[in-house]
């Protein structure tokens, strides 16, 4: 295939002229059936890289993504361009997804997004067989590698699709990685094992000229904040790691008469999607968030990202920095610190790995709980009311969530803590009594008709509703479509179970007695001694006094640079202590000379003056004429 062709492609639906970057290289890469790896840092359009090639090529395109909202966004994205595209994940009910996979393999589905969870489901792998795919993206594929900063068990399922899809080659796509992880997402996706043809890494660089890198260390966070944001013009993400905090800062910032609003996990799809299109459409100005914010979000004028705390990587800084400036214009990056700062991140790198005796208590007190004997509960899942469970068994939620994570890193467990738990309707009258139902106000009826319009399967089963959809559809508010559902349901027209946003816990593997528990090295020790690596470099790069910032972040993902930004807050201070040490140095100079008598040069460059700063200053000196240099000595001249 020609370039010619993709270049078309991208201009028939795109609306570009040309490629950026690397992105015609891994276009070309992967077209030839490649294994290929691409490092794009945020805003860097990694899906035109398989979204050009999947279509041009024959066949499914699938993109295995975490995020449910980036997959639904970017699902309407491709289907308001005529493009086939479909999205599999919790949210949706088995004769939905069984429709969906039938559909891909009739050739009616041109890009399938799933989530790594569908992947060793025993319907997504029988139609699997029947497909025809051309190509595998794995979208953040960081969360492969057990050495990255956000490793995802689920991610390792992959491995399965690679065995029955062997001819079909893997395009991994993530916005950061160290040479370490780089290795690892190779090796866990099998680079280079179904095919002859040698697997491809394609690298853009880190760099970003247009963001300021900046850390001010300030005691009194909030006020340093206000302070910036009425310094800095134009949109703005503000990152807290609580979500209490989000609300709090959120109404801080009003109070203030700064536009904000916030953002974290727990909140209702319809409300972080109204929520993330106000901040997008400029109506509110600052998004104050968690680290759930941000993949995913395509707004280019992106001035000012603050962190008030810590991430606890700077792979996650990086990320989360790099949503400033998309458009190419000055943007800030700016990290709020303090002692209290060092002293978290500290104590977190000890709390995160609670002793194994610990994580084996729990595991037999999640069994008890549940009411789970050994050897037996392979694929149960159940809601966990967590506050019941730290009653019941004497646990600290800050130390129970770490040890959920170890088991689930482990393969015991999937602790899903935010659930995409939608609402779901099953209509129980006859289609003929649908349309004699007394008494059936207008909003009543335009919700039955909506819910007829897009759901197949209402009148066999209970069926995943999308609320948001129904407000699109309907003009109405989710509170009142929540109102005409439970009175469908008390009028007997409809069942209807409302979305819980409970925690869940499915149990991978049947119960074994815990002395059995298997926690390896390089799920614990190793994972460990990782944590405070990634820790440990987030201190450096806040506490550092002499070196340039962004040089810091490209050395840390193995990009040599000799070169300094000359706009992060350590160049700039550098330089202004430069300036001020040349003046210092000038005024020296012209007090020795204010004799008016030559004297040697070698004199002058003796003197106890930094290098530099002498340089600078005798460069002034002769470029205003204010001395003259005669063969070995120099002279102040007069009227000087």
């Amino acid at each position: 295939m020609s370039e010619t062709l993709y270049k078309q492609t991208l201009k028939q639906y795109f609306g570009y002229d040309s490629f950026r970057g690397i992105q015609l290289d891994i276009i070309k890469s992967i077209a030839a059936g490649h294994d290929t790896l691409g490092l794009m840092p945020t805003g860097g359009g990694k899906s035109v890289t398989f979204q050009i090639p999947a279509l041009v090529m024959q066949g499914v395109c699938i993109i295995i993504t975490p995020l449910i909202s980036l997959m639904q966004d970017q699902v309407e994205h491709l289907k308001a361009k005529g493009i086939k595209a479909e999205a599999i994940h919790s949210g949706l009910g088995y004769q939905e997804i069984q429709k969906i996979l039938d559909n891909a393999i009739y050739g009616a589905v041109r890009f399938l997004y799933v989530s790594p969870e569908r992947l060793s489901h025993k319907l997504f792998l029988t139609k699997l067989h029947y497909m025809q795919v051309s190509i595998i993206t794995v979208d953040e594929a960081h969360c492969i590698s057990q050495w990255g900063y956000d490793f995802r068990p689920s991610y390792l399922s992959i491995s399965k699709i690679r065995e029955e899809l062997p001819d079909v080659p893997v395009l991994a796509l993530t916005a950061t990685a160290t040479p370490a992880v780089i290795e690892d997402i190779q090796e866990k996706l099998s680079f280079g094992k179904y095919s002859d043809k040698r697997p491809n890494v394609y690298r853009m660089s880190f760099r970003r000229d247009n963001i300021s890198y900046v850390v001010r260390h300030t005691e009194d966070k909030d006020t340093e904040m206000l302070h910036i944001l009425r310094s800095v013009q134009g949109s703005a993400i503000v990152y807290t790691r609580n979500r209490d905090k989000t609300k709090e800062v959120a109404k801080q910032l009003c109070d203030a008469s700064i536009s904000a609003t916030y953002y974290h996990a727990g909140l209702d799809i319809a409300i972080k999607d109204r929520r993330q299109k106000l901040w997008q459409a400029d109506e509110t100005r600052v998004m104050v968030a968690t680290n759930a914010f941000g993949m995913g979000i395509d707004k280019p004028d992106v001035r000012l990202v603050i962190h008030l705390d810590c991430p606890d990587s700077l792979e996650a800084y990086f990320q989360e920095a790099g949503r400033g400036g998309r458009d190419g214009k000055r943007s800030y990056a700016v990290l709020l610190y303090n002692k209290g700062d060092r002293h978290r991140m500290t104590r977190h790198s000890r709390q995160a790995f609670p002793p194994k005796d610990y994580i084996r208590k729990v595991y037999d007190n999640l069994a008890y709980f549940f009411e789970l004997a050994t050897e037996s509960g392979e694929g149960a899942r159940y809601e966990f009311n967590e506050d019941l469970f730290c009653v019941r068994f004497h646990h600290y939620p800050t130390q129970l969530e770490y040890a959920l994570a170890i088991l689930q890193n482990a393969g015991y467990i999937h602790y899903e803590q935010d659930p995409d738990n939608k609402p779901r309707v099953q209509i129980v009258a006859t289609r003929e009594e649908l349309y004699y139902i007394p008494n059936m106000s207008r909003q009543e009826n335009d919700v039955i008709t909506s819910l007829l319009r897009y759901y197949g399967t209402l009148f066999i089963d209970l069926t995943y509703i999308d609320i948001s959809l129904l407000t699109r559809k309907t003009g109405m508010t989710e509170q009142q479509i929540h109102v005409i559902l439970k009175t469908l349901a008390q009028r007997g027209v409809i069942r209807y179970v409302p979305r819980r946003n409970v925690p869940t816990i499915t149990f991978i593997r049947q119960r074994v007695i815990s002395e059995r528990l298997s926690i390896g090295k390089d799920i614990y020790e190793k994972q460990r001694d990782r944590l405070v690596e990634r820790i440990n470099a987030v201190l450096d790069y806040a506490e550092t006094q002499g070196v340039c910032r962004q040089k810091m972040l490209l050395e840390y993902f193995g990009e040599k640079s000799s070169e300094d930004c000359h706009h992060c807050d350590i160049c700039i201070d550098s330089k202004q202590n430069h300036s001020e040490g040349s003046n210092d140095a000038l005024q020296t100079i012209v007090g020795i000379l204010s004799d008016k008598e030559p004297h040697l040069l070698s004199e002058i460059r003796s003197l106890p003056i930094p290098r530099d700063n002498l340089h600078d200053a005798l460069e002034t000196l002769i470029q205003e004429k204010c001395v003259t240099i005669d063969g070995p000595s120099i002279i102040l001249r007069e009227g000087r």
